[in-house]
C-alpha cells in the first residue's frame, strides 16, 4: 500500500501495564533518530511495533511510499513482509555459518523484497562499510563483541532496509569495544541513505550519532527534534542527568602547531581544543557538558581558562537537586548551558536578558 513522502510516520498507542505507549512522530529519512529515555519508557516497545513484533491496536506506520500498518483500513504487513533490517543488543550470528555466509544469509532475504532502492547494497559495499574484510572466513566464535555486532550490522544492510532498526546494539559491549564501533556507525550515517532508529541509554551515543532526538518517559513523547535543539533545551536534563550538555556543528578554522591546539568556528564564536589532526574547513561535532560551563558577569583577566565567550541569560531552570541551577546561555545563533549552584545564581543576580561571560573549562570533539 503507497504512503505519503519519504519520511517515516509512526502514530500509535499501546497499552501495558504500567504505561501506555502514545506516540505521533513524523521524522525525516536517511538521517539516524536516537530513541531516548530511561528504562521502561518504551522503547523497545516502540520498535517492536514498528518492526510488526508486536501489534498495537491503534497505529499508522509508513516508511517513504509504503505502509506498513494502518488500523483505519485493516492494513497490517507482516514483520518477515516488511523491509526492514533489525539488530539486537545480541549479534544473533548463525553460529555454524562464517561471516561470509551469515551475510548472505541477508543477501537471500533481500531476494523477497518489494520495494526496490535507489542504491541497492552490495555484500562487499556492506563488508567495506563495515571493515569485515579480514573477518569473512571466521565464524562468531571467533570474534570478538564489536566485531560480531559489526557483521550483524553489516547483514542487516544486506536484507537492503528501506528501515534499520538498533535496539541498543552496544550495550553488552565493555567501553573499549563501544569505541571500536563507534566510528563504524559514523561511517555509516555519512555514507548511507538509509533512514535508522536507534535505541540508546547513552549520552555519548546520543552525541555522537544523532540526528533527530526523541526522548521518550513512561510511554510519552517528552520533546523530539534536531539533536541540538532538544539538547539545549531546559527540559532535558531530568532524562539526561550529569551528561546534560549542549552540542554545536563546527568547522575546523585554524591549527596552533606549537601548542598542539586547533580553533573551532561555531554559529557564536570560535574554540579552542585540542589538535586532533582534522583537515582546516571539516565539519565537526562539538560536545560541552554543562558541568564544564561557568558563569561571570565581568570580562574575566588573568585566567587559565582559553575558551570565554560573551553571551547573554536566556533562561534559568533550578535543577533536580535544590542547590543546583541550570542556566542556558545565548551566544550568537547557539546556545550552551551551564549548571552553577543556586547560591550563585543569587549572588550573580541572574536574570534572563543580562549579558554575560561563559567560562569554557572543556571542549569534546565528538566522532
Amino acid at each position: 500500500m503507497r504512503g505519503n513522502g519519504n519520511g517515516i510516520r509512526i502514530r500509535l498507542q499501546l497499552a501495558r501495564p504500567d504505561f501506555t505507549l502514545d506516540v505521533d512522530l513524523a521524522l525525516a529519512g536517511q538521517s539516524i533518530t536516537v530513541l531516548f529515555g530511561p528504562s521502561g519508557s518504551g522503547k523497545t516497545t516502540l520498535l517492536r511495533c514498528v518492526a510488526g513484533l508486536e501489534r498495537a491496536p491503534s497505529a499508522r506506520i509508513s516508511v517513504g511510499d509504503t505502509v506498513w500498518q494502518d488500523d483505519a483500513r485493516a492494513v497490517f504487513v507482516p514483520t518477515w513482509q516488511r523491509q526492514l533490517g533489525y539488530v539486537f543488543q545480541e549479534a544473533s550470528l548463525f553460529a555454524h555459518l562464517d561471516v561470509r555466509a551469515n551475510l548472505a544469509y541477508g543477501l537471500r532475504r533481500a531476494g523477497k523484497v518489494t520495494h526496490k532502492l535507489p542504491q541497492a547494497i552490495t555484500l562487499d559495499a556492506a563488508i567495506d562499510l563495515l571493515g569485515l574484510q579480514t573477518l569473512l572466513a571466521r565464524h562468531p566464535d571467533q570474534l570478538s563483541g564489536g566485531e560480531r555486532q559489526r557483521v550483524a550490522i553489516a547483514r542487516a544492510l544486506c536484507a537492503q532496509p528501506q528501515l534499520l532498526l538498533l535496539d541498543e546494539p552496544l550495550a553488552s559491549l565493555d567501553q573499549a569495544r563501544r569505541e571500536e564501533i563507534l566510528p563504524w556507525l559514523e561511517r555509516l550515517r555519512a555514507e548511507l541513505h538509509t533512514p535508522m532508529l536507534y535505541v540508546t541509554h547513552s549520552a555519548d551515543e546520543v552525541a555522537r550519532l544523532a540526528d533527530t532526538l526523541v526522548l521518550l518517559e513512561r510511554g510519552c513523547v517528552r520533546q523530539a527534534g534536531p539533536v541540538a535543539e532538544v539538547l539545549a533545551q531546559l527540559q532535558s536534563p531530568v532524562t539526561l542527568g550529569d551528561d546534560v550538555g549542549a552540542l554545536l556543528q563546527a568547522s575546523m578554522l585554524a591549527r596552533d602547531a606549537e601548542w598542539h591546539l586547533a580553533q573551532v568556528a561555531f554559529d557564536g564564536g570560535t574554540l579552542w581544543l585540542r589538535d586532533s589532526h582534522h583537515a582546516l574547513g571539516e565539519r565537526v561535532r562539538l560536545r560541552i557538558l554543562a558541568r564544564d560551563v561557568s558563569i561571570t558577569t565581568a570580562a574575566p583577566q588573568h585566567t587559565s581558562i582559553q575558551n570565554v565567550l560573551p553571551c547573554v541569560i536566556d533562561a534559568l531552570q533550578a535543577d533536580t537537586h535544590p542547590s543546583q541551577m541550570l542556566v542556558r546561555l545565548r551566544c550568537g545563533a547557539s546556545f550552551i548551558l551551564a549548571r552553577i549552584t543556586a547560591r550563585s545564581a543569587h549572588a550573580l543576580q541572574l536574570q534572563p536578558g543580562m549579558a554575560a561571560w561563559a567560562q569554557i573549562k572543556a571542549v569534546a570533539l565528538v566522532g
